[in-house]
Parts: C-alpha cells; structure tokens; sequence
C-alpha cells in the first residue's frame, strides 16, 4: 500500500488523566468523521488511565516513558535530562513507525516529549513534524507552553490562558473537544430511557452529583447530608460518590429515592435523567455539563492555582450556573440554596438555556479540521 493509499497520519498526544485523554478520543473520533482513511495512533503511558480508555475507543496506543515534571528540586529534578531523552527517542520511533503527518497535543506528560521529538527532524523523509496545541484550561500547563513555541496552531478552551504561538497575542478560543455522545445528547428525548435505567421515577426533579471519577468527600459529605430533606421535597438524588468512598443514607422512597453508586459509566444518561448538578469544574466537567445545556453548581477543587473556579467562570457569567467555595458547601446550602434551586423549573430552564450557549458543541470537530489543515498543509 502507498503512503497517499494509506492516508494521513495523526498521533494525539493526552495521556495521564482523563482531562487529558477524553479531548484527545474526541478529536479522534472527529478526524474519523471528516476523513475516514485518516490513521489515528495515540500516545501514551503505562501507568495512565489511556491503557484502559483508549482501547476501548478502538485506536491503537503506543507507549512511551513518562516524563513527570518536579515541582520541588529533588533528585528527580536531577534524573528528568536522562527521561526526557529516553522518551523523546521512544517518541522518534512511534513517529517513524506510524509515517506521522501531524501531532496534536493536549498537555500533561505524554505531550512534552512528543512535542520535542516532532521538532527534532528525525524521521527518516527528514523533516519535521508539525503540531498542533490545545489547551484546556484556564492556565496553560508547561508542556503546552514549551509546545506552543513552534506549534503550527495554538488553540484553547477560553480566552486567556496565557498559551501562544510566538508572534500571535493569544491562543484560538477553540473550546474543550467533547465526545459526540455528550454534545448530540438530546436530554429531554432520552429522559425518561434514562431514569429507568438508574431506578429514578419518570417525575419529579433529579439532582446529579459527581466530583470526578475519584469522587469528592466534601461533595459526598454536602448532599448525602441534606438526603432527609431532599426526600421530603420530592428531589431524587443520582449521586457518584468515587470507588474507594462510601455515603451513609437515611431510608429513601420510590417517590425521591437516592441512588448511591461508585461511579457513572453512562455520563449521557446521568446527564439526560438529571435537572441540575452538583459538580467540580474541572475543564472537562464544565465542557461536558455545558455541552448538554446542564445547570449545575460548580466547587472548584479548593488547592492548586485556582485553575477550576476559572473554568467555570465563562459559563457563570452567561447565566449557567453558580460557583461554591468547597469549605461553603454544607448541608445547610444544599438545603436552603439548592432545593429552592431545583423547585423552580423556569429558572432552570433559563439556566440550562444559558449553560448551553456559553459551551462549544462543535469543537472537537473545529480541532480535527485544524489538525487535517495543518497535516496537508
């Protein structure tokens, strides 16, 4: 078979966690759409969720040593020149292997290494490959940054993220690529399909909450709290409270029962069955619940660089959705803030409405024609 019989070459480059690998899968599923004789390999890491996630997409995964970035010097700051060798020369060989045409990256540790290798020229058509850079934070990671220097696109998920190609102000607010299951949801059609398979009655309001596929204790701690006075307003509660978390509940009944489990392999139908959610806003999550026009209240993770409240700011500010500290997240709120909140379907409705216009529906698709531009370029 010839290299234009075989078609174009794209590795996506997003291991690690699952903020990183799902736009990758995304994007991937994308360039199957636009040009299904497009080859799509993704990179990865052994010790990365993409070992599970990415076969399970169907794409062939290459893996290469990760290359962890200290924060702090220790005598891991004095081993990274010999990883980062070791895994740009892994790197070299998948991009010979797979005759790659483009990169496209979305950060974390599988992205660095890809983007030095594709800038060292050594394929064997001695050339060098291009890259393409997303970001999907409101703060630009290193990788991202150091890859953003000779991208031949730099795209982003909100304005300001402080990630752009050298000349350019800022990066293209692009959106977070989120899979078609998600962003073609149709809630209202799938609504009552989905209640049944989660044993939630066809009526009455429905709280969803989730903080990730770990879980959240402040979350778990917050709402199964109020789980008395959820049930006495009728509210019925989906709630996933991670595989190594338990919650203690009070008797539930049919009428509003709270349906506990250690995690939600069916986001589409937690997101159809629900009214409003309880979530972190991680930029995925946001992606994700503004995406299918969800309402939620938003608790940005309480550490780190305050990353997750930025998240969701955008959708905030349009109407979406509201944002807790993690310490004002209580009982008492879920009772004297949320279940007014769930009451009053017109607002949601107006909120659902919001969250949706503030999303990028389309943006896994815009990537994937960016990255074949810049592949045929």
């Amino acid at each position: 078979m010839s290299r234009d019989d075989a078609g174009l070459s794209v590795i996506v480059a997003g291991g690690g966690t699952a903020g990183h690998i799902e736009p990758a899968m995304a994007v991937a599923d994308a360039l199957r759409r636009l040009d299904p004789s497009v080859r799509v390999t993704a990179l990865g890491t052994a010790r990365g969720l993409e070992t599970t996630l990415v076969p399970e997409r169907g794409y062939p995964l290459e893996l290469i040593p990760p290359v962890p970035l200290p924060r702090k010097p220790t005598m891991d700051l004095a081993r990274l020149p010999r990883r980062v060798r070791d895994s740009v020369r892994a790197t070299r060989d998948v991009i010979e292997r797979t005759d790659a045409d483009v990169i496209v990256g979305f950060g974390g540790y599988v992205a660095l290494p890809a983007y030095l290798a594709a800038g060292k020229g050594a394929t064997r058509r001695r050339r060098l490959v291009p890259i393409v850079v997303h970001e999907a934070n409101a703060k630009a990671g290193i990788a991202n940054k150091i890859g953003a220097r000779r991208a031949a696109r730099v795209l982003a998920a909100v304005p300001g993220s402080g990630i752009h190609a050298p000349g350019m102000p800022d990066a293209e607010v692009i959106g977070i690529p989120v899979r078609s299951s998600i962003t073609g949801l149709d809630r209202e059609a799938f609504r009552g399909g989905a209640r049944a398979h989660f044993g939630l009655p066809p009526d009455g309001p429905v709280l969803l909450v989730f903080g990730g596929s770990q879980g959240a204790q402040s979350l778990n701690k917050a709402v199964s709290g109020a789980a008395a006075e959820l049930a006495a307003a009728g509210i019925s509660v989906l709630h996933a409270h991670g595989p190594k978390n338990s919650v203690e509940l009070p008797e539930t009944t049919d009428r509003a029962p709270y349906v506990a489990l250690p995690y939600l392999s069916r986001m589409d139908l937690a997101y159809a069955a629900s009214d409003l959610a309880i979530c972190r806003s991680g930029a995925m999550t946001v992606a994700e619940v503004s995406a299918v026009g969800m309402p939620a209240v938003y608790v940005p993770l309480p550490h780190g660089n305050g990353e997750q409240e930025l998240n969701a700011k955008p959708v905030v500010a349009q109407g979406g959705g509201t944002i807790v500290a993690d310490a004002d997240l209580t009982p008492e709120f879920v009772v004297n803030t949320v279940i007014p909140m769930l009451r009053d379907q017109q607002k949601l409705k107006q909120m659902g409405a919001a969250a949706a216009d503030a999303g990028h529906r389309d943006a896994a698709i815009e990537v994937a024609r960016i990255v074949l531009e810049v592949a045929r370029g």
